[in-house]
């Protein structure tokens, strides 16, 4: 496990555009400048990273109750399968039943995704406002595995609550710290 932080993107750089495959659906997602939603948020998870694991438990409940309030929550997978197969498709699958996301798990097979948004580690959150424009980068919160701070999602929940009650983005946000993101060769 190599410990890698976040690349703290700029805050107003606009969204990426792609085209995944949902593995929670089966279907292809398209987010493009068209796409409509009252804020964006990209999670970039994994299976295996011991970070996510971490946070398991909690986020998938944080994330649902978001869609409520007309965020787009997408969760991307960017790692090579081929070398690490509990981050396949398949396996993503079976994550989405087991900790219900009722948002979608993104393959990004090319990679090309996770460059484009340069994320860097699992986890990895991206929070884009209404116009598209990144207001949030950086850490679920404090807690990481074996420490002695518990899973609140903190950070993250802040950030959303600024951006929904319309106020300017915190200066002080700390970068996401987890596995890094696992390349192909």
């Amino acid at each position: 496990m190599v410990a890698t932080q976040s690349s703290m993107l700029k805050l107003g750089t606009k969204a990426s555009s792609f085209k995944l495959f949902d593995t929670n659906s089966g279907r292809t997602v398209n987010f493009s400048p068209s796409t409509i939603g009252k804020g964006f948020l990209f999670a970039f998870i994994c299976n295996h990273c011991p970070f996510v694991i971490h946070l398991k438990k909690h986020f998938p409940g944080v994330f649902n109750n978001w869609l409520d309030l007309g965020l787009k929550v997408y969760a991307i997978s960017s790692n090579d399968p081929i070398g690490y197969p509990a981050d396949s498709p398949e396996r993503m699958l079976e994550e989405t039943k087991e900790f219900n996301f009722n948002f979608p798990y993104l393959f990004d097979k090319t990679q090309n995704v996770a460059q484009a948004f340069k994320a860097t580690c699992t986890p990895d959150f991206f929070l884009f406002n209404e116009h598209q424009k990144l207001v949030y980068r950086g850490q679920y919160d404090s807690s990481r595995p074996g420490g002695q701070i518990e899973v609140s999602g903190k950070d993250l929940i802040n950030a959303v609550n600024r951006m929904i009650a319309g106020e300017k983005p915190s200066e002080n946000q700390l970068p996401s710290l987890g596995c890094n993101i696992k390349w192909k060769k």
